[in-house]
């Protein structure tokens, strides 16, 4: 199981490295300037970030490995973004002062991009932390610390 730490740490990467990829895109392309995307961007990631530890959180005692098939992967990067484009759509109207139906059709462009880059992102993550927490397991073995000596 993944501790509270791990899963910050996931979605934090995850948000940041979306927020680098993502403001500058879409500014580019509704026309909206870098400053108020971008900073729309960081409060949504924020959000995202919140109900990102929530969601895995939930997810991981249903589906408690981290070798997961690829319609366990695509439930969870759909579940989560569906949650957050409920919050977020509302948010984007009134950021942007643009109709809900805009917000919609942007939010939505944002669910894609997120949906690639977490289906990129997240096996990548698990793949890190699986050799990192076998690195630390092997030293532990090796060196014992005080503390596990019990």
């Amino acid at each position: 199981m993944r501790s509270n730490k791990e899963r910050l740490a996931q979605a934090g990467l995850l948000e940041l490295g979306g927020i680098l990829i993502v403001a500058p895109l879409s500014a580019m392309l509704t026309g909206h300037d870098l400053a108020s995307i971008g900073s729309l961007a960081v409060v949504m990631s924020t959000l995202a970030v919140i109900w990102s530890t929530v969601w895995n959180w939930m997810f991981d005692r249903w589906v408690p490995t981290r070798q997961r098939n690829m319609l366990q992967r695509i439930t969870q990067a759909l579940g989560f973004e569906l949650g957050l484009v409920l919050v977020t759509v509302f948010l984007v109207a009134a950021w942007l002062e643009i109709g809900l139906w805009q917000a919609l059709l942007l939010d939505l462009g944002f669910v894609a991009f997120f949906l690639v880059w977490a289906m990129i992102f997240n096996p990548l993550f698990d793949a890190v932390m699986t050799r990192l927490l076998a690195r630390k397991a092997a030293r532990e073995r090796k060196h014992p610390s005080p503390h596990s000596m019990r």
